[in-house]
């Protein structure tokens, strides 16, 4: 059995569906299996969907993004997801 591959997508902005609907459409096409998404500034501190996703997987599993500025916007912020 294969390790389930969850899905993040992120737009800074409700103005960008169009993003939101391609980084849905690539996850899928990469074989994510579910998708969280939200459509607010990296800025914030507090990103709901993203704690739902982190808090879905589980070891093993495979959490896929579209870029890497999708999921953090520095190397800092990176490691500081937990």
């Amino acid at each position: 059995m294969t390790s389930p591959i969850i899905g993040y997508a992120r737009t800074s902005t409700v103005d960008q569906d169009a993003g939101l609907e391609a980084q849905h459409r690539d996850l899928k096409a990469a074989g994510c299996t579910k998708v969280f998404s939200e459509q607010l500034s990296s800025v914030a501190t507090v990103r709901p969907q993203l704690e739902a996703a982190m808090d879905y997987v589980r070891e093993g599993d495979t959490l896929v993004v579209t870029k890497p500025d999708r999921l953090a916007r520095s190397t800092s912020d990176l490691l500081g997801i937990t």
